[in-house]
């Protein structure tokens, strides 16, 4: 102006900052003034997120620097904090200063995770490994320090509890609805490679294709072991195949209840075994004179179907890995999947695959659905009035070579798949014997394959090993032992699973010595075999030879009937 220079007084603050608080379960807008103490805001805090005044801790930097204390009485004008500032809040349970002894395992499980879950042995031994690949150091690189996060499982559901409006389908909101899931190719693996123990426990398995022409299916029993040629990897060894019961045909395979396969898996952990996957056939004879099968898994069709995906997905979630970081527990699974299906060279080949967690989600929120014509696709289902189903996507390449963002109906399975090495060692391992004339595997009675004292009497008449270890070291024998309706030994069989287990002959002899044992020789007796040097196992010496006329066991039925009689009195066909 012509009297001189006017300076304009500064802007009135507002009558209220807004400090922006981040919490594990999101962000929440303070109003706060400038002259406001630290004790004040901070009960502002707790109001708004629920908490206690001593539950929680808030700090100005993300790496728990700079925390604000109530005992402070300073204002936030002189904690230099301003209006749309950010800090971070972490419950007490995760609260604390930063320092190098907090990237421990200890601290990070009792953080992050289940403090109080058993993990499995090969991850308890994992995790006391450094995983570190050796290499020298890059100048440019620099230095990096690791930590835990929580392993969080994905859901695909409203959360509970939700009061704010009526429940689904006539209310959802933000705070109950659940994530839009984009798929991804997991790159990561919880198991890094399937090894049979010897190619004898595949050959047994697929000698019931090779006979029928029908698929077959069952689970693969072993243990989890260190795979030494991937830092901090999970093999999986399969030491014995079960086959469940079941109807097999040249394209379908229907899984039946099976009333034995608790005593299965009771029978496998006293063994030191466990259920560590599942296998099926899907093989078709190409030339017979060759003996070549047709190759029809593979880019140009599919790996996995939509059907056989979700139900890898339903095994999985039923077998989930035991894991402390993750607040529930458990995250994704260890339990696998292997197809004995014909290879590029038109020769059986077994291929090894997991789903990925967001599969497990999926499949356990029932959001998935297989495509009946196409079996290569699946279908995200659609929200109802009974479901809330998420929005699936899937990213594509489209024509121009963009990516772009689809809708996953249809969906390719094949972001689902994680692909899983399958091997034979070099040198053959052997957890049970090998036999030229083994033992006839469990529910094949379509082949004429039956397990009952007149199989068990062949094969201890064709295996005369002096070693009675080698000759109970049978898998499928074993399990007769324990669940034959006719002398079940379920509850004195411990004594023997634990030599077979420990490889202790000794062991075996004593029990061999048993009064079970002497009952189960004197029933193979009854059925017209002769058992050579009987009295060697048998703990009352040749006096199981007086009794070659004694009662004898229906080979239909296994009803054991009186001396003297020439028909089952139980199902009356004819003694063979």
């Amino acid at each position: 102006t012509p009297e001189g220079t006017l300076r304009m007084p500064p802007p009135l603050p507002p009558l209220g900052s807004i400090i922006r608080v981040q919490s594990p379960d999101g962000v929440k807008r303070i109003t706060a003034t400038k002259r406001e103490t630290a004790a004040t805001f901070l009960k502002k805090v707790a109001k708004e997120f629920g908490f206690q005044n001593n539950g929680f801790s808030v700090y100005i930097n993300r790496n728990k620097t700079g925390e604000i204390t109530a005992s402070s009485n300073k204002s936030l004008s002189l904690l230099r904090i301003k209006h749309g500032d950010l800090l971070f809040l972490f419950p007490s349970s995760l609260a604390g200063p930063s320092s190098e002894m907090e990237t421990s395992t200890t601290l990070g499980l009792k953080a992050l995770g289940s403090a109080h879950v058993v993990e499995d042995e090969i991850d308890q031994y994992l995790s006391r490994q450094d995983g570190k690949i050796y290499r020298s150091r890059d100048p440019q690189l620099k230095q990096q320090r690791g930590k835990f996060v929580a392993l969080e499982n994905i859901s695909c559901k409203i959360k509970s509890g939700c009061e704010g409006h009526l429940p689904w389908p006539n209310g959802i909101c933000t705070k109950c609805q659940p994530s839009a899931i984009t798929l991804n190719r997991q790159k990561y693996r919880h198991v890094d490679n399937i090894m049979f123990e010897n190619h004898t426990v595949a050959d047994r398995f697929l000698d019931f294709w090779r006979k029928t022409g029908n698929q077959h299916f069952g689970y693969l029993y072993g243990r989890y072991t260190e795979h030494k040629d991937i830092p901090l990897g999970i093999r999986a060894e399969v030491a014995a195949i079960y086959e469940p019961p079941q109807i097999g045909t040249q394209n379908s395979l229907e899984l039946l209840e099976d009333p034995k396969a608790d005593v299965v898996d009771e029978i496998a952990a006293k063994l030191g075994l466990r259920k560590v996957g599942w296998i099926f056939t899907d093989l078709v004879s190409e030339d017979t004179r060759k003996g070549t099968v047709r190759y029809s898994r593979n880019k140009d069709t599919y790996f996995l179907s939509s059907e056989e995906c979700i139900t890898a997905g339903d095994f999985q979630n039923k077998h989930p890995n035991i894991c402390r970081l993750s607040p529930d527990g458990h995250f994704g699974s260890k339990f696998v999947t292997a197809v004995a299906t014909g290879g590029p060279d038109n020769q059986v080949h077994f291929e090894g695959y997991q789903v990925s967690n967001q599969c497990m989600a999926l499949v356990r929120d029932e959001c998935l659905l297989p495509c009946k014509d196409a079996p290569e696709l699946g279908y995200a289902k659609e929200s109802s009035s009974e479901q809330y189903v998420p929005d699936v996507f899937y990213k594509d390449i489209d024509k121009f070579g963009n990516e772009i963002t689809q809708l996953a109906r249809p969906l390719p399975v094949e972001y689902l798949i994680i692909d899983i090495t399958t091997t034979f060692p070099k040198d053959p391992v052997y957890t049970f014997s090998i036999s030229q004339n083994p033992f006839p595997i469990e529910n094949r009675d379509v082949l004429g394959e039956t397990q009952d004292f007149h199989s068990l009497a062949a094969y201890l008449s064709q295996n005369t090993s002096s070693m009675f270890l080698d000759t109970v070291s049978d898998f499928h024998l074993l399990l007769f032992l324990v669940t034959n309706e006719v002398m079940p030994l379920q509850d004195s069989i411990s004594l023997l699973l634990e030599a077979v287990r420990t490889r202790n002959e000794e062991l075996a002899q004593t029990w061999k010595k048993s009064e079970q044992w002497a009952t189960i020789e004197q029933l193979c007796s009854t059925v017209g075999v002769q058992l050579p040097g009987l009295h060697e196992y048998g703990a009352v010496g040749g006096s199981v030879h007086a009794a070659p006329a004694a009662m004898w066991a229906c080979q239909h039925c296994t009803f054991m009937n009186p001396p003297g009689t020439g028909h089952c009195e139980m199902c009356s066909l004819p003694r063979a």
